[in-house]
């Protein structure tokens, strides 16, 4: 008798050229991933090539009962870690039947920005830095803390080693590698100062590549703590008290920056988020003032300020972007939750195309 696992891991290129394609879809809550599978006659190698397909709007909350079909248009393509061989995850955005973005396609607008020639002459550069929590199943509280009560106080967990100080590296250990099999571009991990907290890091891509490589990464990370029987939280602000938010800190830089004089852009860039900041704040994620509120390594939600090297500013400019006079620059006010496909978009969009 065939173990389930033997069944899961089949290699089906030994028997036929058919493969797998897992669309995967943002839902009504702008946060929640949905997934679906479909049979495709060989391997596919450009979402060109693949069908579009539908769903039923009405229970993810994005149509009527009445008229719920959304439909999904293939738009980035990566290798499957779960199933292997050929078989492929596809990143989708949703239309109406009538070719119309839906409300929750924040894809469809970033596209737009990122494909105006003056931002295509930019390049722009993201590196996300992607915090999360992971939590105990049952009882929602974060992963090797004592139910119904507090390890010690934060200091020995940060980037820490040993079974008192770090929680649930085998987890996070298999989705850096899941990721790097898929081709995303993950450059690095590590443990976060709260206990129970990391992060991942994804970049640098360029323009909408960013929002769909951290999208299918959260993906992924869902699909291993289901198999793990842990609670993935994108909750800025997990736990009250003196404990640390979760944020998705973003690296940005143009061509403009990266080249000789670029300091003096990143100035310029800098001061237009500033005149913008409270748009940006808005569109950075839900409950990101649980978060910001000026200690545990951010600014006041209400303050906009940058500095070199200071991990209390809005924006924090490198000490080697100072020296070099040209680099990056970290906006650290967008919360874990954020979208991607926003926040990126909306940079480019302040920083290339505004003319205050």
């Amino acid at each position: 008798m065939a173990l389930l696992t033997d069944l899961i891991n089949l290699d089906l290129s030994e028997t036929t050229d058919k493969i797998i394609a897992e669309y995967i879809w943002i839902g009504g809550s702008g946060l929640d991933l949905r997934s679906k599978a479909r049979t495709l006659p060989g391997p596919v190698t450009d979402p060109s090539q693949l069908p579009k397909w539908n769903y039923d709007g009405s229970s993810t909350g994005q149509a009527p009962g009445e008229d719920s079909e959304v439909i999904l248009y293939p738009q980035a393509i990566f290798k499957d870690p779960f199933r292997r061989g050929n078989n492929i995850l596809v990143m989708c955005d949703c239309y109406t039947p009538a070719g119309e973005p839906i409300p929750t396609n924040k894809r469809y607008n970033a596209a737009k920005v990122f494909s105006h020639p003056d931002v295509v002459a930019e390049e722009p550069w993201y590196g996300i830095e992607q915090e999360y929590t992971l939590l105990q199943k049952d009882v929602k509280w974060p992963l090797g803390w004592p139910v119904g009560g507090f390890p010690g106080p934060q200091g020995p967990y940060y980037c820490s080693a040993g079974a008192d100080k770090s929680f649930g590296r085998d987890i996070v250990d298999a989705h850096y590698k899941a990721c790097l099999y898929a081709g995303i571009n993950v450059s690095g991990i590590n443990g976060e100062v709260m206990p129970g907290q990391w992060e991942f890091q994804v970049g640098p891509s360029v323009g909408i590549s960013s929002g769909d490589q951290i999208w299918v990464a959260r993906y992924i990370l869902e699909r291993i703590t289901e198999i793990a029987g842990v609670v993935l939280s994108l909750d800025p602000k997990p736990i009250q008290g003196d404990w640390n938010g979760a944020g998705a800190h973003t690296n940005y830089s143009t061509k403009s920056m990266r080249n000789d004089g670029g300091y003096e852009i990143i100035k310029s860039a800098i001061e237009k988020l500033g005149k913008m900041h409270k748009e940006h704040i808005a569109a950075y994620g839900e409950g990101n003032e649980r978060r910001l509120t000026g200690r545990h390594e951010t600014a006041d939600i209400n303050t906009f300020i940058w500095g070199v090297a200071n991990r209390g500013a809005s924006i924090r400019v490198g000490r080697e972007t100072e020296q070099n006079g040209k680099g990056y620059f970290e906006d650290r006010r967008p919360a874990s939750n954020m979208d991607p496909y926003v926040v990126t978009s909306m940079i480019a969009e302040t920083t290339i195309l505004w003319k205050p």
